[in-house]
């Protein structure tokens, strides 16, 4: 509720009535930048009433602002609504005295009329306080009693109020029971994509626990398919978890070096798998878990795992066909190195940090460096050192960023028009610690004159640029780091020191042998490992690829023409340019959890010398299935010609055959040793689509639900993941696997960081919907991985930001709260309070409810009843209003749900519900269905009709966002299970609201409008001179003649009552208006005055207003003091002088503001005493 910051006599005035949702045209009433006002006050006592408990309520809400209700108006400690207020058990206490407050406090007495005052700033913020945390203070831990799988009993009455725990206990496992999320692929199969909606959940990985980032993914999703689901359409969400090769391998080898001591190594690859699969097996479930909770509609009949039986099948069949459409080989090539991990991984997932200079990073591979205090090794550096010509004394100079690589140069550059080095063609120069001759060569692709000393040192094995230059000029490739980046034999006496170490090693050798020349500040670019976080190496490996050049042609010619739509459309750009300048995709990695290279290395026992790391012998390879062989119809083949011998075929004992027919002997001189590397995680997520569904089997459901409609995800994988989609896809099915693509927002915390458990604020979406202790929070820290320096961190992190733990929100409010959080763009920047917000509009909902369900207490509805009460001739104006209303909301919803507004979806249909539902026509229809006399009855039951079809359609709008509370709810409603055979047996199955345009009504909108707005300035000034809500006043409303003026004078009576009105007169005369009148100018066409004769105590207001002024007196001079003292121009801050600037100017015009309120009090006083 508004209150002065120090009661100057002109605080913004807020409608508290009416107020209606933003729409063309319309403004909200008593919020004109033209408004103005005389002021005054008086005392306050005698009980609220249920207009003034609705105000309170709506105003904690935001009204019909775009933004999220304020915690401020939190739930009182039982949550209990008045007997007459529009349902809000969170409304604000009115303005009592202090000593009042007390009484009622301690159940003393009733509320007495109080001396005249003014309330201060300040004054009850502590009880409000006191009343939020008594919101969501813990209660009793809820225990479901309803056997699992039953449907929930209502027999009880409503609780006093909203209880997350309760209200979402055994839906969800209702609704499995039923099979509501299932769908026949008889049903689906032939049916239009506009009758269709299949999408398959972004596998998250099993890893672990989900995060707010997969609760936003979830959010949206689930929303979508329940409301296609509610338009009737064959809907299928398909759930499953990735295997997540490299995340997985890391946590459980954390897990037995921590608990065991022990390395993978130690326990042999078998056992270790075994590991991870016991690993699995008891937290896998954690997931599922969430997304039950979260109330994600999947289909669970059909979850899949990236490893289980069908999409392992899958991998290998879709290996083989790679191989057989000529897209597949195996080569030796530069590529990035993680040594931590100890496995190739792919460009895409290179994380580049930009150095300016001279840096010092800790390295965790390393034991630390002794020459720095933290352990660290320097980066950012060009270190120069000389190499000696054979056969003279001149030393050539060369410079580089990474002085270990020096252990591997094969030659040094210079280019063939320097005429420095012309006398050099041809020569060699002398390795300093091996002897090794190293030519020089003339590269003037590679070398520029006119950088450094013009002589460029080339270690083609671990630089791409050396690599490129290495095969032009046919060069040695000398690799010189083993897989954990130690240095390996070629390093002579350097050999076994980790790279840095060897690093700062070399530099001092060089110092000894004199070659060493000197070392500068160097801008420079580190790869860093987005999965480790290690400094990656270019190294040459052997491993697998697949040529995409083809595939991704083809995908960025489905955006181009139109085929598949990228939404939001800027992020095309990315599409095309990631696409356009695509590299092979290296698909191998050195790991052991993963699927396992369908691949095995055939020799003759006994044979030597034949080594499967030698490219010589790639004809050796051979590729199988795990499958029977079947007959195949011919595809053409795309991409390189492979200089291999490939078999495909169906097992390893059938790779026997072909093994026979290569190498010309029998199966038992055979020996098979299949490859040890697994491929990438992200070729069988690219499977993902058609896989799940049974591919390349051609089942019922691959016939009917694929290709699938949707894919929805987060930016950060569009190349990871539905860039390899739609080319696997586009490959393996002709087929593109969806048909749009939607990305949503990436969820920061409220300070815009990425969430990461390091940072420790990777919040769990149960520990939102359950609630969680700050002691619950740092215990989960402990038991997880991370070192102790970054566990402190994290936890004075999460101290700072949760203090008091994480309040129970329920899913409904987490849900809701993420879907307004889409409005934002690229990224979320998430705050707690606002989910938090959404669960008091949770409780606004229930009690808002559970108040209107007295109002349809003896009301029974009809299948037809919106026909009937349209057709009827009974509708009043408000009536009309609401219905059009509930049309304009249902074409908003639909329109954007189609267009994925979700953040726009979420907030009409919020405004729908507190604006025009709750303080507005609940508002409207109380002393109509109070009225039970005979000559009332139509009217009576155009009300309840109105009310019943606003409420049951306003549940259905909302069910999509939030499952929970509107299935318990919509079943609480009257008449259910009365409505015939067609009755649906829960929402979700219920259909979703459309908008029937005859059902709009314009004029009946515009007319409240006006209603609104005076309502709500009338409000306003009885709010401004704190009338009490047992003393009615006299209002006189000005208005334009026409529409405005038919509208005010058709809904007098509602403004009376809302108003507190004696009486109210429209365009009364001049002459007959008093002149002690309180004023509102709510806009260009609308004035509304009130009389305020005898209610207001000037004096006691005059002396309070005196004190304030004098209260500012000191601040104002001590500032104008600083700003004029000597010096001040020059020696402070533009920033801070613009500081003080607008400090001096609010206390300017809040002196300013108070004078005018005393003169003004001063010319009422006056005014009165002459009349």
């Amino acid at each position: 509720m508004h209150r002065r910051s120090s009661s100057p006599p002109s605080p913004p005035i807020q409608s508290k009535a009416f107020s209606p949702a933003s729409r063309p045209g319309g403004r909200r009433g008593g919020q004109s930048s033209r408004a103005r006002r005389h002021t005054s006050s008086m005392s306050e006592g005698g009980d609220e009433s249920a207009a003034a408990k609705m105000e309170a309520m709506v105003l904690d809400g935001k009204k019909g602002d775009d933004v999220p209700p304020s915690s401020a108006g939190a739930a009182n400690g039982d949550g209990q609504p008045s007997s007459s207020t529009a349902g809000d058990g969170e409304a604000q206490q009115p303005k009592l005295s202090k000593s009042a407050l007390k009484k009622l406090a301690k159940q003393k007495g009733k509320k007495k009329k109080e001396k005249p005052q003014w309330g201060q700033p300040g004054e009850g913020k502590k009880k409000k306080d006191d009343k939020k945390k008594s919101a969501l203070a813990a209660r009793p831990e809820f225990v479901n009693t309803t056997p699992k799988g039953e449907r929930k009993d209502l027999k009880e009455p409503m609780a006093d109020a909203y209880h997350p725990a309760a209200v979402e206990a055994a839906w969800q496992d209702w609704w499995e029971a039923k099979g509501f999320y299932g769908c026949d692929p008889k049903f689906a199969e032939g049916k239009s994509d506009d009758e269709k909606f299949v999408m398959v959940i972004p596998p998250p990985n099993v890893t672990g626990s989900l995060h707010l980032g997969h609760a936003l993914t979830a959010a949206v999703e689930d929303t979508l398919t329940r409301w296609h689901r509610m338009l009737g359409h064959a809907t299928l969400y398909v759930p499953g978890t990735d295997h997540a090769g490299i995340a997985t391998q890391s946590v459980v080898e954390k897990m037995i070096m921590k608990n065991d001591g022990m390395t993978r190594h130690d326990l042999g690859r078998d056992a270790f798998v075994s590991k991870v699969w016991e690993w699995k097996a008891e937290y896998g479930n954690r997931i599922t878990t969430q997304l039950r909770r979260l109330g994600s509609s999947v289909d669970w009949g059909r979850e899949r795992f990236t490893m289980d039986e069908m999409c392992s099948k899958a991998v290998v069949e879709a290996f083989n066909r790679f191989h057989e459409d000529g897209l597949l080989y195996r080569a030796e090539r530069l590529g990035n190195w993680s040594c931590a991990l100890k496995s190739a991984i792919s460009d895409i997932e290179v994380d580049y940090v930009e150095l300016e200079g001279r840096t010092f990073r800790e390295v965790k591979t390393h034991k630390g460096n002794p020459a720095d205090p933290k352990g660290r090794y320097e980066f950012g550096v060009l270190t120069s050192f000389a190499y000696p010509v054979e056969g003279s004394d001149e030393k050539l100079i060369v410079a580089t960023t990474r002085l270990e690589t020096m252990l591997g140069d094969t030659a040094v550059a210079i280019h063939p028009d320097d005429p420095r080095y012309t006398h050099l063609h041809g020569k060699h120069v002398v390795h300093p610690f091996n002897g090794r001759r190293i030519p020089i060569v003339c590269d003037g692709e590679l070398v520029d004159m006119e950088f450094g000393t013009g002589a460029v040192k080339i270690t083609p094995a671990h630089d791409p640029n050396d690599y490129e230059c290495g095969k032009r000029h046919g060069l040695e490739f000398i690799t010189v780091l083993t897989p954990d980046g130690a240095i390996n034999h070629n390093g002579s006496e350097f050999e076994g020191m980790m790279r840095y170490d060897a690093r700062i090693a070399v530099e001092e050798a060089l110092k000894e042998k004199g070659l060493y020349v000197g070392k500068e500040p160097n801008k420079m670019r580190l790869g860093l490992c987005s999965r480790s976080g290690d400094i990656l190496e270019p190294m040459i490996t052997p491993q697998w690829y697949v040529n995409c050049t083809g595939m991704a042609k083809r995908s960025t010619d489905a955006v181009r023409n139109g085929e598949l739509k990228i939404v939001p459309a800027e992020h095309e750009k990315t599409w095309f340019h990631w696409l356009d300048n695509i590299r092979d995709w290296c698909i191998s990695r050195q790991l052991w959890w993963g699927h396992q290279i369908p691949a095995w290395f055939a020799t003759k026992k006994g044979e030597t010398g034949v080594l499967k790391t030698d490219m010589k012998n790639n004809d050796r390879w051979i590729v199988a299935r795990d499958e029977e062989v079947r007959s195949k119809k011919p595809r053409p083949t795309m991409g390189i010609v492979l200089i291999l011998s490939w078999v495909a075929h169906s097992s390893p004992q059938d790779a026997y055959a072909k093994a026979e027919k290569l190498l010309g002997c029998s199966r038992d001189e055979i020996s098979l040793e299949r490859d040890e590397d697994v491929l990438d995680t992200w070729f069988s997520s690219g499977l993902f689509p058609f896989s799940v569904m049974g591919w390349p089997e051609q089942s019922d459901d691959l016939k009917a639900f694929y290709p699938t409609s949707l894919l929805e995800t987060g930016l950060d994988i569009l190349f990871f993941w539905v860039a390899r989609m739609v080319m696997m896809g586009l490959q393996l099915t002709d087929t593109l696997p969806f048909h749009t693509v939607y990305l949503h927002a990436m969820v920061r915390d409220k300070d815009g960081r990425k969430m990461s458990k390091s940072l420790g604020n990777v919040i769990d979406p149960l520990e939102v919907i359950s609630g969680c202790t700050l002691e619950t929070l740092l215990k989960k820290l402990d038991s997880g991985n991370l070192p102790p320096k970054e566990i402190a961190r994290a936890k004075k992190d999460q101290a700072e930001d949760f203090p008091d733990g994480i309040p129970e929100c329920g899913s409904d409010a987490l849900r809701f709260g993420l879907l307004y959080y889409t409005r934002q763009g690229r990224d979320v920047n998430l705050d707690m309070k606002t989910v938090v917000s959404y669960r008091m509009f949770c409780n606004k909902l229930w009690n808002a409810t559970r108040f209107a369900l007295q109002f349809v207490s003896d009301f029974q509805p009809t299948p037809t009843l919106l026909e009937d009460l349209m057709g009827s001739g009974k509708m009043a104006l408000r009536d009309k209003f609401v219905i059009s209303r509930l049309m304009a909301c249902c074409e908003t919803v639909n329109d954007c749900f189609a267009n994925y507004k979700f953040g726009d979806a979420q907030q009409a249909s919020y405004k729908f519900w507190m604006n025009d539902i709750c303080a507005t026509f609940l508002e409207l229809i109380k002393p109509v269905v109070y009225d039970k006399s005979e000559e009332n009855k139509d009217s009576r039951w155009a009300a309840q009709a109105s009310l019943w079809i606003v409420l049951e359609a306003g549940l259905r709008i909302l069910h999509p966002m939030m499952p929970f509370v509107t299935e318990e709810l919509w079943q609480r409603l009257p008449g259910r299970g009365t409505l015939g055979d067609s009755e649906p047996e829960s929402i979700m199955l219920a259909s979703f609201p459309l908008c029937n345009a005859e059902y709009r009504n314009t004029d009946s909108e515009e007319s409240m409008e006006v209603t609104q707005k005076i309502i709500g300035a009338c409000s306003a000034l009885r709010q401004q001179y704190n009338i009490a809500n047992k003393v009615s006043t006299h209002f006189y409303v000005k208005v334009a003649s026409g529409k405005p003026e038919e509208a005010a004078r058709a809904h007098t009576d509602d403004i009376s009552t809302l108003g507190k009105a004696s009486a109210v007169d429209v365009n009364l005369d001049e002459s007959a208006v008093p002149k002690s009148v309180g004023i509102i100018v709510v806009d260009e066409s609308t004035t509304v005055l009130m009389n305020i004769k005898g209610l207001v105590n000037y004096d006691a207001e005059i002396k309070k207003l005196e004190k304030q002024l004098a209260k500012t007196t000191h601040p104002y001079e001590q500032l104008k003091t600083r700003m004029s003292a000597p010096g001040y121009e020059d020696k402070v801050s533009d920033e801070l002088k613009a500081q003080n600037n607008e400090k001096l100017g609010g206390l300017e015009k809040k002196r300013a503001d108070i004078a005018a309120a005393i003169k003004n009090f001063e010319s009422l006083k006056n005014l009165e005493s002459e009349t």
